[in-house]
């Protein structure tokens, strides 16, 4: 099966849509480890990235302009890795209509390379990071689109559940040190609420 920049846009509204839901939430929770504006951050770039409308003959140009639509309406380190991942897929897909789902998990993994480079992050400190590997390696050589929304959804959860009693080791969660245990990274939450919301 293939998705084109048409997907793209009604995918953008569903994830414009639960960022709204969640921003209370997530702004919350990134408050216990952070700035307290990720909620925001979320809500902001996905309402810049629907005023625009994507190119119907080449996806790179159409995640080129969500990058950029994150670049213009969030300041925060998260907006930024946001950004830097669609950047990635924009690369992966310049020039082309349309892609298979069974390359979800390899612009999936571009995206995680280009945000652990640009936020100096590795995998196991507790990020947003973690949960994207976790969905790269669920959906891997999967082209079935119920199976890999169910694949996702399974392996953030449990990403989530596994990494909740650890350290938080990247970024600001870092400083709270021993109080980082027992709470959910807020990147991670944000991921999963916004996969959610995608998938329905």
């Amino acid at each position: 099966m293939i998705f084109n920049a048409n997907d793209i846009q009604q995918a953008m509204a569903r994830l414009s849509s639960a960022a709204n839901e969640a921003k209370d939430e997530l702004n919350e929770q990134d408050g216990k480890l952070g700035d307290g504006d990720l909620g925001i951050t979320l809500a902001n770039g996905w309402a810049e990235a629907m005023r625009q409308q994507l190119p119907e003959d080449d996806l790179g140009k159409a995640f080129l302009m969500i990058s950029k639509s994150f670049q213009r309406a969030c300041s925060s380190s998260f907006g930024t890795l946001v950004a830097t991942g669609m950047m990635a897929a924009a690369k992966s897909t310049k020039g082309r209509a349309e892609a298979n789902y069974a390359e979800i998990s390899e612009l999936l993994a571009a995206a995680r390379d280009a945000m652990m480079a640009r936020g100096k992050g590795e995998l196991g400190q507790k990020s947003v990071l973690d949960v994207l590997d976790a969905v790269v390696s669920a959906t891997a050589g999967l082209s079935n689109p119920g199976e890999m929304a169910a694949a996702a959804k399974q392996a953030t959860g449990q990403t989530l559940d596994e990494f909740r009693d650890k350290l938080a080791g990247l970024g600001r969660a870092r400083m709270y040190g021993e109080s980082s245990k027992g709470l959910d990274d807020p990147g991670m939450l944000a991921f999963q609420r916004m996969l959610d919301g995608l998938l329905g």
